[in-house]
């Protein structure tokens, strides 16, 4: 990514830059990972970032992450910045993610009602290396993988293919025309072929079953919408709907004062005021539809693994009746866990620095994204939709072949991503079609496992000395 003037290269300068870089880091050069001598407390990380968290949440989210080692690496994003900042890196910049774990891709709607599939949280977005996101992913698999007790071998193919998929899509990238990489994304129909072309190659029960899982999920997705939402997060009350109480999951904005002993009317007086602020933030056509809804109802709610403790909520919204609901989510934004280690945002407003991310990145967004600052100093908040046919993969099911198929989705969306802000050309020449990048990202992720295995170890020990608190089961 350029700021200022933009570098107009012809394709064989930009071809020669991706070589170059090879020169200063190669591609094996990423192999061979191991932990800094004097490495940080990652404990202490984690409560760095607990102390501006809601205080009764953080035992919620150190339960989520204590369940396994992988949503213990859901939750450490911060941990690993801290090791990705001291590996080698080629000078290629792209907006990154900045958590591209696999649980943090998903289908979701796009404005013109299909299902599409995409990177689905940018917390963390921030321009900078690629290789972080590209390490976070593959390391994310692996970890997955031998959370679902696949052998080693097994392990290691889902991994590279994942490496190997986002190789190859960039080379696909770099042969496409400026728009023609803008408008790629990945729909409904190319994960149902994806799926097909993958269950030939599997046995016949795990081709049949990832047919049946990829269908099913399919069109579990499109029912979830806010009509949806509404049956479960609603109930009827003197003539309208209002949210359920559910603590501490969700907490309605009537409970707050016997929950928190906060004042009602002040929260929902403020609350008021920021959606008049993030309205302003819309489009004028996003803005005139926002202005048919009517304000009915508002809750906190937990969301998340390594979200929980930030400040989240969800407003619930009115139309013509009460038949026609709209939910909203506003999520807290803090500053992206990468910003220690790289330079800071163009944006001094988190909220929009997550919503920019996310319009940079994904092929199609929401159309109701949008960001205002929190009343507290350094509080910053984004909006969008909280169901709109979002549908996830249900990673700790997965057999072999279907993580396989998932790690290649995965791969290829992200290199789309990637591709849509960095220089598809210059990271192709840079990458090159071998596999000696594969082989070197494979090899970081099994190291790297381990090292979440290491440090899942000391946070449960945390837990059990009374370090931490846990509350689990939430």
């Amino acid at each position: 990514m350029t700021r200022g003037k933009v570098k107009h290269a012809s394709l064989d300068e930009r071809r020669d830059e991706g070589k170059a870089a090879r020169q200063e880091v190669s591609r094996s050069s990423h192999t061979g990972w191991e932990p800094v001598a004097d490495r940080f407390d990652p404990v202490a990380l984690l409560e760095q970032q607990n102390a501006t968290r809601e205080p009764d949440l953080v035992p919620v989210r150190h339960g989520r992450m204590k369940v396994s080692p992988f949503t213990f690496y859901r939750g450490a994003a911060k941990i690993m910045a801290a090791d990705l900042a001291d590996t080698p890196t080629a000078g290629l910049t792209v907006q990154l993610c900045g958590d591209a774990h696999l649980s943090n891709f998903g289908a979701f709607g796009s404005p013109e009602r299909n299902l599409v599939f995409d990177v689905n949280d940018f917390d963390e977005t921030l321009p900078g290396p690629f290789e972080f996101d590209v390490k976070r992913l593959a390391a994310s698999i692996t970890i997955a993988g031998r959370n679902n007790g696949f052998p080693p071998s097994e392990v290691r193919a889902a991994t590279a293919a994942s490496v190997e998929t986002y190789r190859t899509g960039m080379e696909r990238f770099a042969a496409m025309s400026t728009l023609e990489v803008w408008y790629a994304n990945v729909s409904e129909q190319d994960i149902v072929t994806a799926t097909d072309e993958a269950a030939r190659t599997a046995t016949a029960g795990e081709g049949k079953e990832m047919r049946r899982r990829i269908r099913a999920a399919a069109a579990k997705a499109h029912t979830r919408d806010s009509l949806q939402a509404l049956s479960k997060l609603a109930e009827p009350a003197d003539g309208r709907y209002r949210i359920v109480s559910q603590p501490p999951i969700v907490v309605p904005i009537r409970d707050v004062q016997e929950a928190f002993g906060l004042d009602p009317d002040v929260i929902q007086q403020v609350l008021h005021d920021q959606f008049r602020d993030y309205r302003r933030t819309l489009q004028d056509d996003r803005r005139h539809l926002l202005e048919r809804f009517e304000l009915v109802d508002l809750a906190r709610k937990v969301v998340g693994v390594g979200s929980v403790g930030t400040r989240a909520y969800i407003l619930l919204l009115q139309g013509r009746d009460s038949g026609d609901p709209l939910f909203l989510q506003v999520k807290e934004a803090t500053a992206s866990v990468l910003e220690d280690h790289l330079p800071k945002s163009r944006y001094h407003q988190h909220g929009e620095r997550v919503v920019q991310g996310q319009r940079l990145m994904q092929a199609t967004s929401d159309i109701f994204l949008g960001w205002t600052k929190g009343i507290e100093e350094n509080r910053y908040l984004y909006w969008r939709q909280l169901r709109d046919m979002k549908g996830s993969a249900d990673v700790e099911a997965m057999v072999p072949s279907g993580m396989v198929l998932y790690a290649r989705l995965c791969g290829f969306t992200l290199a789309r991503a990637h591709a849509r802000s960095g220089d598809a050309v210059v990271l192709a020449s840079y990458l090159g079609k071998k596999d000696s990048f594969d082989k070197a990202i494979t090899d970081f992720a099994e190291r790297y496992a381990d090292q979440n295995e290491r440090d899942y170890e000391q946070f449960t020990a945390a837990i059990e000395s009374g370090r931490l608190e846990a509350r689990e089961g939430l």
